[in-house]
Protein backbone atom coordinates (compact mmCIF):
# COMPACT_ATOMS: atom_id res chain seq x y z
CA UNK A 1 0.00 0.00 0.00
CA UNK A 2 1.33 3.25 -1.22
CA UNK A 3 2.16 5.72 1.87
CA UNK A 4 0.16 8.88 0.42
CA UNK A 5 0.07 12.37 2.96
CA UNK A 6 -2.75 15.01 1.98
CA UNK A 7 -1.76 18.85 1.80
CA UNK A 8 -3.49 21.06 4.70
CA UNK A 9 -5.42 22.57 1.52
CA UNK A 10 -6.26 19.01 -0.07
CA UNK A 11 -7.02 18.05 3.54
CA UNK A 12 -9.60 21.27 3.44
CA UNK A 13 -10.92 20.60 0.39
CA UNK A 14 -12.19 17.22 1.10
CA UNK A 15 -13.76 18.45 4.40
CA UNK A 16 -15.59 21.24 2.30
CA UNK A 17 -14.42 23.99 4.26
CA UNK A 18 -12.60 26.76 2.21
CA UNK A 19 -9.78 28.53 3.23
CA UNK A 20 -12.23 31.58 3.90
CA UNK A 21 -14.56 29.35 5.77
CA UNK A 22 -11.81 28.34 8.12
CA UNK A 23 -10.50 32.05 8.74
CA UNK A 24 -13.94 33.21 9.35
CA UNK A 25 -14.53 30.19 12.07
CA UNK A 26 -10.98 30.72 13.42
CA UNK A 27 -11.92 34.79 14.18
CA UNK A 28 -15.95 34.41 15.23
CA UNK A 29 -14.39 31.85 17.84
CA UNK A 30 -11.16 33.97 19.35
CA UNK A 31 -11.91 37.59 18.58
CA UNK A 32 -9.02 38.76 19.82
CA UNK A 33 -7.07 36.98 17.20
CA UNK A 34 -8.50 38.97 14.52
CA UNK A 35 -8.42 42.80 16.19
CA UNK A 36 -6.73 45.16 17.74
CA UNK A 37 -6.47 47.82 20.57
CA UNK A 38 -5.13 49.71 18.91
CA UNK A 39 -6.76 51.11 15.33
CA UNK A 40 -4.04 53.39 13.88
CA UNK A 41 -0.86 51.75 13.49
CA UNK A 42 1.96 53.21 15.46
CA UNK A 43 5.42 52.80 13.11
CA UNK A 44 7.46 55.31 15.66
CA UNK A 45 5.96 54.51 18.99
CA UNK A 46 4.71 56.68 22.26
CA UNK A 47 4.91 56.21 25.31
CA UNK A 48 2.58 57.09 27.86
CA UNK A 49 3.59 60.26 28.15
CA UNK A 50 2.68 61.01 24.06
CA UNK A 51 6.44 61.36 23.64
CA UNK A 52 7.88 59.63 20.53
CA UNK A 53 10.57 56.85 21.44
CA UNK A 54 11.11 55.55 17.80
CA UNK A 55 9.05 52.51 18.76
CA UNK A 56 12.04 51.68 21.41
CA UNK A 57 10.99 53.17 24.57
CA UNK A 58 14.79 53.28 25.64
CA UNK A 59 15.65 55.01 21.93
CA UNK A 60 15.64 58.77 21.75
CA UNK A 61 15.66 60.15 18.44
CA UNK A 62 19.05 61.97 18.16
CA UNK A 63 20.95 61.68 14.87
CA UNK A 64 23.29 64.08 12.67
CA UNK A 65 23.12 63.71 8.63
CA UNK A 66 26.26 64.88 6.96
CA UNK A 67 24.55 66.71 3.79
CA UNK A 68 28.13 66.10 2.03
CA UNK A 69 27.74 62.18 1.46
CA UNK A 70 26.24 60.89 -1.54
CA UNK A 71 23.10 59.54 0.88
CA UNK A 72 22.20 62.99 2.14
CA UNK A 73 23.52 65.22 -0.21
CA UNK A 74 20.43 65.46 -1.95
CA UNK A 75 18.72 67.60 0.76
CA UNK A 76 21.10 70.68 -0.03
CA UNK A 77 18.04 71.19 -3.06
CA UNK A 78 14.78 72.36 -2.06
CA UNK A 79 11.89 69.94 -2.47
CA UNK A 80 14.06 66.54 -2.23
CA UNK A 81 13.81 64.63 1.07
CA UNK A 82 15.64 61.56 2.33
CA UNK A 83 14.23 58.32 4.99
CA UNK A 84 16.56 57.86 7.67
CA UNK A 85 15.43 54.98 9.86
CA UNK A 86 11.69 55.63 10.96
CA UNK A 87 12.13 59.86 10.05
CA UNK A 88 11.77 61.52 6.57
CA UNK A 89 13.55 64.75 6.23
CA UNK A 90 12.91 66.72 3.52
CA UNK A 91 14.29 70.41 2.58
CA UNK A 92 10.60 72.17 1.99
CA UNK A 93 9.70 75.28 0.13
CA UNK A 94 11.99 78.07 1.45
CA UNK A 95 15.20 76.14 1.85
CA UNK A 96 14.08 75.00 5.30
CA UNK A 97 14.77 71.45 6.65
CA UNK A 98 11.43 69.61 8.13
CA UNK A 99 11.81 65.80 9.85
CA UNK A 100 8.61 63.94 11.11
CA UNK A 101 7.91 60.27 11.68
CA UNK A 102 7.55 58.60 7.97
CA UNK A 103 4.58 56.29 8.59
CA UNK A 104 1.31 57.32 7.78
CA UNK A 105 -0.87 56.81 10.63
CA UNK A 106 -3.43 55.50 9.09
CA UNK A 107 -1.85 52.28 7.43
CA UNK A 108 1.73 53.14 7.67
CA UNK A 109 3.11 53.78 4.20
CA UNK A 110 6.20 56.21 4.17
CA UNK A 111 4.98 59.91 3.18
CA UNK A 112 6.72 61.62 0.93
CA UNK A 113 7.04 65.45 0.31
CA UNK A 114 5.55 67.41 -2.24
CA UNK A 115 6.87 70.75 -3.02
CA UNK A 116 4.10 71.89 -5.09
CA UNK A 117 1.96 71.29 -2.31
CA UNK A 118 4.41 71.82 -0.08
CA UNK A 119 2.85 68.93 2.13
CA UNK A 120 3.93 65.29 2.55
CA UNK A 121 1.39 62.69 1.29
CA UNK A 122 0.69 59.08 1.55
CA UNK A 123 0.27 57.57 -1.88
CA UNK A 124 -1.31 54.69 -0.31
CA UNK A 125 -4.46 56.13 0.52
CA UNK A 126 -4.05 59.78 0.01
CA UNK A 127 -4.01 61.08 3.37
CA UNK A 128 -2.01 64.64 3.70
CA UNK A 129 -0.11 66.82 6.37
CA UNK A 130 1.08 69.81 6.83
CA UNK A 131 4.98 70.39 7.31
CA UNK A 132 4.28 70.47 11.03
CA UNK A 133 3.20 66.69 10.69
CA UNK A 134 -1.09 67.89 11.16
CA UNK A 135 -3.75 65.84 8.96
CA UNK A 136 -4.69 67.94 6.11
CA UNK A 137 -6.88 65.08 4.25
CA UNK A 138 -8.03 62.01 6.11
CA UNK A 139 -8.61 58.63 5.75
CA UNK A 140 -5.42 59.15 8.34
CA UNK A 141 -6.68 61.11 12.02
CA UNK A 142 -3.58 61.33 13.49
CA UNK A 143 -0.55 63.71 12.74
CA UNK A 144 2.80 62.55 12.13
CA UNK A 145 5.44 63.05 14.75
CA UNK A 146 7.80 66.44 14.46
CA UNK A 147 11.42 66.38 15.29
CA UNK A 148 13.48 69.39 15.83
CA UNK A 149 16.08 70.37 13.18
CA UNK A 150 19.60 72.50 13.24
CA UNK A 151 21.83 73.47 10.47
CA UNK A 152 25.06 73.86 11.61
CA UNK A 153 27.66 77.23 10.46
CA UNK A 154 28.28 75.05 7.73
CA UNK A 155 25.79 74.27 5.84
CA UNK A 156 26.84 70.63 5.92
CA UNK A 157 25.41 68.65 8.88
CA UNK A 158 21.57 68.72 9.89
CA UNK A 159 20.82 67.49 13.25
CA UNK A 160 17.52 65.69 13.92
CA UNK A 161 16.56 65.41 17.38
CA UNK A 162 13.30 65.45 19.84
CA UNK A 163 12.75 68.35 21.84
Amino acid sequence: MENSQLSRGQFLKQLGLSSGALMAFYCLGTVTACTSSNEEPSPTGTNNSGNNTGGNTSTKVDFTLDLTTADFSKLKTEGNYVYKDKIIVANIKGGTFVALSKACTHEGTDVQYRLSQNDFFCPNHGSEFSTTGAVEKSPAAKALTLYKTELDSSGNKLRVFEG
